[in-house]
């Protein structure tokens, strides 16, 4: 087959998912507010799952494909796009963001930790069932967080009192889920092509590209903010997404029920994503906000991240 066939395949995999996940969250936001659940709900569980489907299905697809070190490559990759471009371009787009009080206080160093969990369980270059173990336990501890403070699950239960009036947004989200998973499945075999193409570990190419494609949910969320002025469901929701990465990692793990060997060295992810989590945090507390210019700080330590990964691993 051509090069040319392979990267159009790669290409509209990519317009597949943005297709299909914009269906899913939108039909998830209908859906959410037509049950008057309150717009963190929406944004950190609702949002903040379905915004992760993509990273689901790329890592159910890798795992057929047997080869575990994509998806991993992705959900670390996919929390670094997350807090270190996601993030700040939404500071950028609407001058400052404003921390919502659920993530004030304690649950904000709690997301946080949550974030990293995964790079700081794989520095060792295998990921275990205790790896999977931890990342479940971490990631339930901090939902039982937040609930405590918002009562989520309350909240929850009042939706088994509604009853949705159509099916329409129900078929809707299916219908999504469906492309994004067919979509998802071309991007792994393509990635691998181009693996072996190019010689780059199929984990580099999901550290730095896959990731970004997975996030399309939530770069649209960004496009979308510039015409709305409530950001509190965009943000919470990009920390949801990144906190379900988390949960991603020991799910799949888990799934695979095999330890999963990694080939690469991941100190400079640790390092950037510590340096990239301790700035949000510190922005973060001043004001309770993060503004334009903070915004821009974080995004210029992505683009130094991408440089030296790039640079470090050409031959």
């Amino acid at each position: 087959m051509p090069l040319i066939i392979h990267l159009s395949i790669f290409l509209f995999s990519f317009v597949g998912i943005w297709i299909g996940s914009g269906l899913a969250v939108k039909s998830v936001e209908n859906i959410a507010k037509s049950l008057k659940v309150s717009s963190f709900l929406i944004s950190f569980l609702v949002l903040g799952f379905f915004t992760s489907i993509t990273e689901l299905s790329v890592g159910y697809n890798s795992i057929i494909e047997n080869d575990p070190e994509i998806f991993v490559g992705n959900v670390i990759g996919a929390s670094i796009v997350l807090c270190m471009l996601i993030v700040p371009l939404l500071a950028l787009v609407g001058n400052s963001i404003r921390i919502t009080p659920e993530f004030q206080g304690f649950n904000l160093p709690a997301s946080l930790v949550v974030i990293a969990s995964p790079v700081i369980l794989v520095m060792d270059g295998i990921v275990t069932a205790q790896d999977s173990l931890i990342s479940l336990a971490l990631f339930g501890f901090l939902v039982i967080c937040i609930q405590s403070k918002k009562g989520l699950i309350e909240k929850f239960q009042n939706i088994q009192r509604n009853r949705i009036k159509t099916g329409k947004e129900l078929l809707k989200i299916l219908f999504g889920i469906a492309v994004i998973f067919t979509a998802s499945h071309f991007v792994v075999e393509e990635t691998l092509y181009f693996s072996n193409l190019l010689q780059i570990s199929p984990f580099l190419i999901s550290l730095l590209l896959i990731s970004v494609g997975t996030n399309v949910p939530e770069l649209s969320l960004v496009v979308r903010s510039a015409f709305m002025r409530n950001h509190q469901i965009a943000f919470g929701d990009y920390v949801g997404s990144a906190a379900f990465n988390t949960f991603l990692l020991g799910a799949l793990t888990f799934y695979y029920g095999k330890p999963i060997l990694l080939s690469n060295n991941y100190s400079i992810s640790l390092l950037f994503l510590t340096v990239g989590l301790l700035l949000f945090y510190y922005f973060a507390r001043t004001k309770n906000t993060i503004s334009r210019l903070e915004g821009f700080i974080l995004l210029l330590l992505y683009l130094t991240f991408l440089a030296v990964e790039i640079l470090g691993n050409i031959h």
